[in-house]
């Protein structure tokens, strides 16, 4: 488990608190994916600081652990990639928000001595996953990388061993693009990757991209930020329209220009229904596996600690938190996503 531990005026103690500043000292505690943590950590430290007497607290246990807490009440709010399914959103009696904060895009890092630039088609690297393309000499995998010599050696497949939106957001894109990894595998937070004995787990982004640095000939799957701060190199791959493209700041806002938000409401509510995926996107420019990530806030809660919520989302918002996603491996909220966001903060209360 990774923790965020915001810094600010924080006495170390659970709960809302009495004392100092305005008369107020509140906490909040999340729980969630560890797909946005590098940046949640510094916007929740940066905060921290600029509003004495608000502390947050992140543990990035996966996103089905977030979810999980969330259902169960235990935090003040979570954080997730793979939004929340109905029947999760009708357990919550304190009324659901998801709030999309940020974006990101999942790539393909490898560790192959001496090979820097590494092209993947989607004919082949749904294969890998299936544990059908096997080895890094593959006939496909030589062909749309003439130059490079690529070692007569066996693919090491890494995948996540938690409960993640990182793999749904994964497994997502790979169903959509191949109708034997969708009857194979499908889209899950937990998938049932192939029983073959050149794939190994490992916990979180950054367990993932630990293996993989670790593991020559391996390749796996994680949040372009994990690949950045870990210098691991990452595979181009082919989008829809048949281009390859790398992952990056302008093919991650490409691939997000095709995301339309649905009109209605979150069953039951009036609070706007902001989750949209873009499985495949279209676009020559467009980076093939990108996301946003959501917070999960309760539409009821006490007092002091909607109050410091909504200031925290306001802040999450702001061109000072926003600004800093590209450098941190994200890709900032365009102006129009911030609106909807602001709308449906709102209904904090």
């Amino acid at each position: 488990m990774i923790t965020a531990c915001s810094g600010g005026s924080s006495d170390g103690q659970s709960g809302t608190d009495s004392s100092a500043g305005n008369g107020e000292n509140v906490q909040l505690n999340g729980s969630g994916a560890s797909f946005p943590f590098p940046i949640y950590s510094k916007w929740f430290k940066d905060f921290s600081r600029k509003e004495s007497g608000i502390r947050v607290d992140y543990q990035a246990k996966g996103s089905g652990a977030g979810i999980q807490d969330f259902v169960n009440g235990v935090v003040d709010f979570a954080a997730s990639d793979a939004a929340m399914k109905e029947e999760e959103i009708a357990k919550v009696q304190k009324g659901v928000i998801l709030l999309p904060m940020t974006a990101g895009e999942v790539v393909m890092a490898y560790n192959l001595e001496g090979v820097t630039e590494l092209k993947l088609p989607r004919d082949v690297y749904p294969e890998i996953f299936l544990g059908k393309i096997d080895r890094w000499n593959d006939p496909k995998i030589a062909a749309a990388n003439p130059g490079v010599e690529l070692p007569d050696t066996k693919i090491t497949v890494v995948t996540r061993s938690d409960s993640s939106g990182t793999s749904y957001v994964f497994t997502g894109h790979l169903s959509a693009v191949n109708a034997d990894f969708k009857s194979a595998v499908g889209q899950a937070k937990a998938p049932n990757w192939p029983n073959s004995a050149n794939f190994v787990k490992a916990p979180k982004n950054d367990g993932i991209a630990a293996q993989i640095k670790q593991t020559p000939g391996a390749i796996g799957y994680v949040e372009y930020g994990f690949a950045k701060l870990t210098g691991l190199p990452v595979a181009q791959l082919e989008n829809k329209s048949g281009a390859f493209v790398s992952p990056g700041p302008e093919a991650g806002i490409a691939a997000l220009a095709s995301a339309k938000f649905p009109e209605g409401n979150l069953p039951g509510t009036e609070i706007p229904n902001l989750i949209v995926w873009v499985t495949d996107p279209e676009g020559a420019n467009a980076y093939p596996i990108a996301s946003f990530t959501w917070l999960l806030v309760y539409a009821d809660q006490d007092d002091q600690k909607a109050a410091a919520m909504q200031k925290l989302v306001e802040y999450m918002l702001s061109d000072e938190a926003q600004d800093q996603a590209d450098s941190l491996g994200y890709i900032p909220l365009p102006q129009n996503v911030r609106a909807k966001v602001r709308e449906a903060a709102q209904h904090i209360q």
